[in-house]
């Protein structure tokens, strides 16, 4: 590229949409993992798998009861009690006493002339927790690269596992300009909300001060691991995102054979990605969700399999070669049918159940024909 602002920001070619995913693929690295504590984890993408020790370190009584030694159970009846010499009552979580393998329930035990006797058999193992059965050395309760849910949370508490390690990256989510915008704010706030619920952490944007604009600020600023600007993508007079990323570093794509969102660029500052996005509401929502989206799961080290599923088309889809084009749609009978094409309107994305994606080397489909549906955020 030159440096004239006009060529900078003008769309040579459309790159395709794979050719950018490839080099999303090849230039984002996952931060690296650091230690939090347990509770505070939930929603954040694991770093390593998460082992714990024996736990329990010993058999534990599951219910409340008389430890017994079943042996001694067997052919006992209501008719024929059998002597329980050395039964000793246990809460339930107690550490089960030496010789008793099972806990017998309260209402088959009895007591008679200061004996202790049982009126029904009890199997070895009944109403107790082995020992390792909630976790073992040879086990993980998290898997890396998976997002941590509050269950889990719950289980790694439960197993007494207060640390573990997460990669969590920060993200300078910037606008382009520092005027109010009601469309630019709302794409910003969809998109944080996107990048925390994805295990990613916000920062907040920096006025600019002086001696530049907020993007000029963010494409500077080494404490974030990535930066996404919103708007500033296209041609107009004060269009400028693509100039500052070419000033502060490499633009690897500007215009993206993806509609809606073909202004869109993606670069690098560093080792830094950086992403811009258009500055239309269904723009910037098309391009998150098929690349920034990969961008994200790339930082975070992600291997979370995504949401889908499958429908039949209620009526064709008809798209343009050579352009890969979100398509939002409803669910009507069981089937489902487009609802807009190129330009998403506010009431199209309102009314939308899920989108679907036709592919760059496909003029759409037939009614009938079966497509994958991912839901919108």
């Amino acid at each position: 590229m030159t440096s004239d602002p006009e060529s900078l920001q003008r769309i040579a070619r459309l790159t395709p949409l794979g050719e950018v995913l490839a080099r999303v693929d090849a230039l984002v690295e996952p931060v690296p993992p650091r230690q939090v504590e347990s509770a505070t984890a939930v929603g954040r993408v694991v770093a390593g798998d998460a082992p714990v020790a024996l736990h329990p370190r010993v058999p534990l009584a599951l219910r409340d009861g008389w430890a017994v030694s079943s042996d001694l159970t067997t052919d006992a009846s209501s008719y024929a009690p059998a002597l329980l010499p050395a039964a000793a009552r246990i809460d339930a979580g107690q550490p089960m006493p030496v010789g008793a393998d099972a806990v017998a329930p309260l209402d088959v035990v009895v007591r008679r002339h200061g004996q202790i006797e049982i009126i029904a058999p009890v199997g070895a193992g009944e109403g107790v927790l082995p020992m390792g059965a909630d976790a073992d050395r040879q086990r993980s309760l998290v898997r890396e690269g998976r997002r941590l849910t509050p269950i889990q949370a719950a289980v790694l508490a439960a197993a007494g596992v207060e640390h573990l390690h997460v990669r969590e990256p920060r993200v300078r989510l910037v606008r382009s300009r520092p005027a109010r915008d009601a469309v630019i704010d709302a794409a910003m706030d969809l998109i944080a909300r996107e990048i925390t619920a994805a295990g990613g952490c916000v920062l907040g944007e920096d006025d600019g001060g002086t001696g530049g604009t907020r993007l000029e600020h963010a494409l500077r600023d080494e404490t974030a691991d990535a930066v996404i600007a919103i708007g500033g993508t296209g041609s107009g007079h004060n269009d400028t995102s693509v100039v500052a990323l070419a000033q502060a570093g490499r633009v690897e794509a500007h215009g993206i054979a993806l509609a809606p969102g073909e202004t869109a660029a993606f670069g690098c500052v560093g080792s830094r990605p950086v992403l811009l996005l258009p500055g239309r509401l269904d723009a910037a929502l098309a391009v998150w969700l098929v690349i920034g989206r990969r961008l994200l799961a790339r930082l975070t080290g992600s291997n979370d399999e995504e949401a889908t599923s499958k429908m039949s088309l209620a009526r064709k889809v008809a798209s343009t070669l050579g352009l890969a084009e979100l398509v939002p749609v409803r669910i009507r009978a069981g089937e489902v049918e487009p609802i807009a094409s190129g330009y998403l309107p506010l009431s199209a994305l309102a009314e939308a159940d899920g989108w679907i994606l036709v592919p760059a080397d496909s003029e759409g489909y037939p009614p009938g024909a079966e497509v994958v549906i991912r839901p919108f955020p």
